[in-house]
Formats: C-alpha cells, structure tokens, sequence
C-alpha cells in the first residue's frame, strides 16, 4: 500500500459536519471551563499542579516510545542511578519537555503564541537528547516520513509536504492560529492536525504538537493558566490518534478528527478536573495536619516543597532557601515519623536517603502506588 501523502489544499478546512460536531462543542467547552473554575481555586497552580505538569511530559514522550514512567523522573531527579543509558535517555526527554513548557509559558509574556514561539520551545525540547543533531529550532531542510523504524519512503505510513513547502506551510498554520474562529476548540483540533501534518521538524514533532496545546488554551484565554494534560486520553487511544490524523490528510476527514478531539477534551477535563480537586483538597488536609504536628511558622513553606518535588532527598530539602536548616531537619523527622513521608532509600554512609510524599503520588498515578 503506497504511503499517505499529506493533504493538498485541505486547510483550514471549508466544510465540517455541524450536525457531528455541536453536540460536542458545548459540552466540551462547558467541561474546559469547570475545569478552570478549580484551577482559579488554585492559590498556585504551578506549583499544586507541578507532578500534573511532569506526568504530562511522561505521557506525552511515552506516546513518542520512550519508557520512563512518573516515579523514575522524580527518583532520577533525586539523585537516584537509572542503571541504564537508554533509561536517562528517555528521562533527559521527558524533562526537556517540562522545560520546553515552562520556558514557553514564560515567553508568551512578552511575544505572541506563533513560529517564532514554537521554534524556541523545540530548541529546548532538543537540547541535549537523541535528536539534538537534527537542527533544533530549525525547520527542516531534508523530507522526512512516517513509518517503521529503519523504513523507507516507499514503505512509509505518511508523508508529509517537502521541506521546500514547510515555510509556507507554517505560515498558512500561524495566519490561521490568529484569525478569528466560530468555535476555539475547533480551532485547536485543525490546528493540532496541521501541526502534525506539516512535521515541519526533523524530529520531536509530536511531543510539540500536543504541548502546544495547552499553550493555546491559556493564549485564547479558555484557561487561566497552561495547566492542561491531554495526553494521557492520547496515549490510551494511541492508535485511534494515529488513524484519526492520517484519515484528514487521506480523506480529508476533518470532521472525524474534531470528533476524537473535542472527546478528548470532554474526558480529560473531567479528568483534570478529579485530579487537581483531589490535590487541593490534599492540599488542604496536610496543610491543617502539619501545622498541628510541627507548630512551625515554616509549615507552608514545607508543605509547598513537598507539591513541588514530591521525591526528593533529605539534603535538598533541608537546603531549602525559605526554611532554616535546624528547623528542616526538625520538620523532616516529624513527616517521617507521622507517616506523611516515605522513605525510598534509607541514608547510607554518604548516600542520603530519598523520601516520598506518596498521597500526592498516588492522586497523579490515579493508582496505590506507595
């Protein structure tokens, strides 16, 4: 079968199917927005939220092959040995994503959401990992495909335009990201496929595609803040995305991809929203619970490092900035005894212990795990 060849003149496309798709505009917007009630509830989401935001990552490079999970990232980040090169390979990965995000939401207070923006956010995807020699944030000179590993071109599943046409082609995308729209999240969906259809990178295309997405959200002002993790709908339908993608570039089914998108949003913001109700409300019960056990001025500030680490070793947390060293060290016995941390690794000789906040684990997993 000859590969699929990405779409000629298809974007934006002219003619959806209205009737397939508002029965799932409005629910998806309605969802989008109860989800961001709880966000602005948030006293602040980016650091609440910040295991979300790596589990995101995880999810979004699984999608891409890589194997790393929630708890590797953080324990590597701890200071734990993976025992493997191809394992630090996939977590360089994944928190080169969390960075991209991060440094994109920064820039995005000074310069609009568009090419320039993304090209830096795939500078930094790249930076130091596999791929790091296929031009980042460079748009590429070269064809590429879609297919097996090793495949050729006649064997590929999809390929998309010529690098000669990939300019113009990311021009028509921003002039289109910017134009007005009868629906945003409409929009998004056309803008995602094109995305990913363009593949105007050498490499780390879908990873890119799906972090633009909260990126948009909080740019159109349907969040309050970038705090939107779809790609763990994405992953568990993996082959339904894949399908859906190819069909607009094979059939010109656009309408069947807003329909898999617009349930994507639908699902994951009722899940999002589970989840960050669970963290605040997690948030809530500790902070009461440790300011009990340690009568400590500095009960929030420990509190507040546990969201944003949540693995994490005794040194660091005791070289906390707003927490003096005694008082840490005072503050770290009392979690550990009372049962709110627990202990990865015991401390032996010169190699520290590394502890975890499993309740907060455990919300982001959607499972036990500790």
């Amino acid at each position: 079968m000859p590969p699929v060849k990405y779409h000629q003149g298809g974007f934006p496309p002219t003619k959806l199917d209205l009737v397939r798709l508002l029965p799932l505009i409005g629910p998806a917007n309605a969802e989008l927005a109860r989800f961001d009630g709880i966000l602005s509830a948030i006293p602040n989401a980016n650091v609440l939220l910040a295991p979300l935001t790596t589990q995101e990552a995880v999810l979004s490079s699984k999608i891409e092959g890589t194997q790393a999970t929630f708890g590797e990232v953080l324990e590597f980040e701890a200071g734990s040995d993976t025992g493997s090169v191809e394992k630090e390979a996939d977590i360089h990965e994944v928190l080169n994503y969390r960075v991209a995000m991060y440094g994109a939401v920064t820039q995005m207070e000074e310069l609009p959401l568009s090419q320039r923006l993304i090209k830096n956010a795939h500078k930094v995807l790249m930076r130091g990992v596999r791929g790091e020699n296929k031009s980042p944030g460079e748009y590429r000179k070269i064809p590429n495909w879609i297919g097996p590993p090793g495949g050729k071109i006649e064997t590929a599943r999809f390929v998309p335009p010529g690098a000669e046409r990939v300019p113009d082609a990311m021009s028509a995308w921003e002039r289109y990201l910017h134009a007005d729209a009868p629906d945003k999240l409409v929009q998004l969906a056309i803008l995602h496929a094109e995305f990913e259809a363009i593949h105007p990178f050498l490499d780390g295309n879908g990873r890119l595609g799906r972090l633009f997405v909260p990126l948009y959200l909080k740019d159109k002002n349907l969040l309050s803040s970038p705090n939107f993790y779809i790609s763990a709908h994405l992953e568990a339908n993996r082959e339904e995305y894949y399908d859906r993608l190819l069909a607009v570039s094979r059939d010109g089914d656009w309408t069947g991809w807003c329909v898999f998108f617009l349930t994507a949003i639908i699902e994951q913001s009722r899940s999002n929203h589970a989840k960050a109700k669970a963290i605040l409300d997690l948030y809530e019960e500790k902070k009461r619970q440790i300011t009990e056990l340690t009568h400590s001025q500095h009960a929030i500030n420990a509190l507040d490092w546990l969201f944003s680490r949540t693995i994490f070793t005794a040194p660091d947390f005791n070289a906390s900035e707003r927490i003096p060293g005694p008082t840490a060290r005072r503050i770290l016995k009392i979690l550990t005894d009372g049962g709110i941390l627990h202990v990865l690794r015991p401390g032996k000789g010169r190699r520290p212990a590394i502890l975890a906040f499993p309740n907060l684990i455990n919300i982001v997993e959607g499972r036990k795990v500790l």
